[in-house]
Formats: C-alpha cells, structure tokens, sequence
C-alpha cells in the first residue's frame, strides 16, 4: 500500500498507523484502534519519555519507536496527537518521509490545516480532529473536517479509526473553534455542575462521597435521555411538576444567571480558540 484510500474502509488490508505521542489523546487512539479491530502489528507509537512508552509496549503489544520519521515512514495513516507547540518540529520531521497518499491526522488544538498542508509534501490529505476526553472512556465527542486534498474514502477511514471513542461528526474547519467551545472544553463545565451538585450535598447534611456519587450518576444519566433525542427542554419540563422541587430549583439557577454564564464561557472559549488558531 502506498497510503490510505477509501479501499481501505471496505475490508481490504488494515492499514498500517503510527501514532505519534503517547500522552492521554495518544493512548486513547491506541486503544480505540485495537477496539476498532487494529492488530496491534499493524500498529507504532512514538513516545520520547521511555517508561511511558514502555508502560504502552506492555498493555498493548504495540511496537513502540524512538523517532516520529521511521514511524511515519512505515505507516499509511499518521495520527499527530502532540502539544500544539511541538506541531511545526514534528512534521520537520516527517515531511521528507512521507510515502504519497500517506494520510495526516491531527488531533492537536488550535493548529489549522492549512499549518499542515504547508508544511507537508503537496498533495498530502490531512485530517483535523476536535476530540474531547472523555474518549478515553468511550464517551467522546469528536469532530473532523477535512482539508482541500481529504476525500470521502479519508473521512470514512478517521471515522472507523476514532469509532470506538464515542460520537464522531464532520464539521467543516471554520466551525472547530465553535466545537471546541462546546464539546471541546464542555466536559469542563460538567465536572464544574458535578462539583457544584456534590458541594450542595454536604451542605444539605450529605457525605461528600455519598453527594459525589448521587451527582456523577445523576449527570450520567440525564445525558442518556437526552441521547435518546427529545429536546432538553421538553426533558426538563417533565421533571418540573407545578409547584413542585424542580421548579424552584430551576428558578434559582435562572435568578443566578447560570444559562447566561454557560453561554458566555462558551463565547470566552470560542474566542480563545480563535485566538490560539492565529498565533
């Protein structure tokens, strides 16, 4: 194979990944891979700090390798899960190597495609992928979009590779910086409500154990009926009856402005975002 077609989305051979870093993202694409039904032959992780790339050779039996060119060289899809401020030297590195057709994902923040078209051999497809961390449990939100050289065959092919972490959506590039403000930062402003809900306990006489729990498996649980498709605000109708809990406690949260704070720190990272992107 010289690169990753849509031929490869349709039972053909698997086509050989190397993932480069080996940090949280990293290993949750390792193991989304292996879930998606990758042998772990087919796949390499480059990981500069050894013991961690170790602690990966061991739990998942990949081949693990010390330089993000002979990795690039050998694979057909090159996935760049790297700090965005080591983005520029990385595909230094690789650019040279690249076999044609090789495909380029990105799942580092803030660095637009047109930064990897630049600097890679013309032609090369690239691949920019907005994840969020729950993927590293199955329960991600990510969207891709594609750059001028990505066809239908690459975009099926990033969707089977990120599968196994959750909800995957095409997006086109202008609109990554509205999904990192919502799905992107979003777990942050949950893990917030689910402190907050916890913290509400023990002041009403609860363990904070007892508090913690009772809020996460609420959180959970109210994101699967929303998952089910009924608007949010039909599902939050049917939980206030009139006159009841429900209604004074939404009540408060409107008196407090919370909608209005969500909003406006979804704004805050949508501008940030923006901001990174052009630095």
């Amino acid at each position: 194979m010289t690169g990753a077609t849509s031929e490869d989305t349709r039972g053909g051979t698997t086509p050989t990944v190397a993932v480069l870093g080996g940090g949280v993202m990293g290993e949750a694409l390792l193991s989304a891979l292996l879930t998606g039904g990758w042998s772990a032959d087919r796949l390499e992780v480059v990981e500069k700090a050894t013991r961690r790339a170790d602690e990966l050779a061991d739990r998942y039996g990949v081949r693990t390798g010390d330089s993000s060119a002979q990795a690039a060289a050998r694979a057909d899809v090159v996935l760049l899960a790297v700090k965005p401020n080591v983005v520029a030297a990385v595909l230094t590195e690789i650019a040279p190597v690249l076999r044609g057709g090789t495909l380029v994902v990105s799942v580092a923040a803030g660095v637009p495609i047109a930064t990897y078209e630049a600097a890679l051999p013309t032609g090369t497809p690239v691949v920019r992928v907005m994840p969020n961390t729950p993927a590293v449990v199955g329960k991600g939100a990510s969207a891709i979009a594609p750059g001028a050289h990505a066809g239908e065959g690459h975009l099926v092919l990033v969707e089977r590779v990120l599968g196994a972490t959750g909800l995957v959506v095409r997006v086109a590039e202008k609109d990554l910086d509205a999904v990192t403000a919502i799905s992107g930062s979003g777990p942050a402003y949950a893990f917030y409500l689910i402190d907050a809900m916890a913290e509400a306990g023990v002041l009403l006489g609860l363990t904070r154990d007892l508090a913690t729990r009772l809020a996460v498996a609420t959180v959970e649980g109210a994101g699967a009926l929303a998952a089910q498709g009924e608007h949010p605000a039909v599902l939050r109708e049917r939980v206030s009856s009139p006159g009841g809990t429900t209604v004074a406690a939404v009540a408060e949260l409107d008196a407090h402005g919370v909608r209005a704070g969500v909003v406006a720190a979804a704004r805050a990272a949508h501008a940030r975002s923006q901001e990174l992107a052009s630095s």
